[in-house]
């Protein structure tokens, strides 16, 4: 007969050696399976005669239930290690600031949210957007909006022209989204409602001008357009853009070469304090001009001026971005500071719209 306290003693001693739940049931096996050293000496109780089975079968179950209860126990302190050692290897320090993701970490610029501002805006009153080239012709950029030969606009100090082509034509890098209204109206038929934001170019450089800037104007051509629609258009998008209830304009006479009449428009503001605030106090502040399409521009794109008219604007959108969100230079939009990106900019879900809030 096999020695029960030897064979018990080797089997613990292998059980406690064991470095995982592998190993532990490869001895589990050995012991206790089918082929089991153990289950082999109980598989024997049969051959014995009754008083041997009466005195070898307790110890052999006996055996059984130890070392089954050996294993359960150390089955459980290897599995109470690994969770151990998993939390060990994937601590997290909760005394350190939390890695924030990129979309929290990303900032849209200031001009791109303000450009979607005025989209907003403008597509709320039904009016959709055109775009144009950079490089333009002399013919769209200045002849075809009035521009008489001699004008001073179109002088080295304010254009930058390009080298003389093949053909003896500077082209130019428009001086003001204008010609994408020549653009339009040659392309397409009255009625016309578009509002064009993009890059213009001019020899300028100070805390209150760039040489590259941005723009955006409006155009609205039909049949009877007329002033009155243009005051609204432009009280209302004031209204929305600095997000008062209520603000009071002034349009003063003025003279641009593609309007008549031209008019420069004012708004209410009170500068008392340490910032501009609009639609309330005494000052005004001039934010854009704007007028009804002169005649000679409709017959340079094709239209009858006794049959159609309209009104058209512009405005600074770099300058209105100033304005409502106190920004000081505006050299610094284009100095590609990230300290000044974090500060000023959006964060990539903040889309405007008008019933959330322009810049909720």
């Amino acid at each position: 007969m096999t020695d029960l306290s030897a064979l018990e003693t080797r089997l613990a001693a292998e059980i406690d050696a064991a470095s995982d739940e592998a190993a532990l049931e490869t001895i589990r096996v050995a012991a206790l399976g089918k082929k089991g050293e153990i289950s082999e000496l109980l598989k024997g109780l049969g051959r014995m005669s009754p008083e041997e089975r009466r005195e070898e079968g307790p110890k052999l179950n006996g055996l059984r239930d130890r070392i089954a209860e050996r294993l359960a126990a150390r089955r459980e302190a290897l599995a109470d290690a690994a969770i151990a050692a998993r939390l060990t290897a994937e601590a997290v320090d909760v005394t350190l600031p939390v890695r924030s993701s990129p979309v929290s970490r990303g900032r849209i610029h200031p001009i791109s949210q303000v450009i979607d501002e005025i989209t907003a805006i403008f597509a709320d009153m039904g009016f959709s957007i055109a775009e144009g080239p950079d490089i333009e012709t002399d013919y769209y950029n200045f002849t075809a909006l009035n521009f008489p030969e001699g004008h001073p606009a179109r002088e080295m100090h304010d254009t930058f022209f390009l080298k003389p082509d093949a053909n003896g034509e500077r082209k130019v890098l428009r001086t003001h989204t204008s010609p994408v209204q020549i653009r339009t109206m040659q392309a397409q038929k009255p009625p016309i409602r578009i509002v064009i934001p993009g890059k213009t170019y001019r020899q300028d450089s100070d805390a209150t001008h760039s040489p590259m800037f941005h723009q955006v104007e409006g155009l609205v051509i039909d049949r009877t357009a007329n002033v009155a629609n243009m005051k609204w258009v432009l009280e209302e998008f004031c209204k929305a853009f600095f997000e008062v209830p209520s603000l009071k304009m002034r349009f003063r006479p003025s003279f641009f070469p593609f309007t008549e009449p031209s008019l420069e428009v004012d708004i209410q503001c009170d500068r008392s304090g340490s910032e501009i605030r609009f639609g309330e106090g005494t000052d005004w502040m001039e934010i854009l001009g704007c007028g009804m399409v002169h005649p000679n521009v409709l017959r340079n794109c094709g239209l009858d001026p006794d049959e159609y008219q309209g009104f058209a604007w512009g405005m600074g959108i770099d300058r209105i971005a100033m304005l409502k969100y106190g920004m000081p230079d505006l050299r610094a939009f284009f100095d590609a500071d990230v300290r000044w990106v974090e500060h000023y900019g959006f964060r990539p879900l903040d889309v405007p719209t008008l019933f959330g809030g322009l810049s909720s």
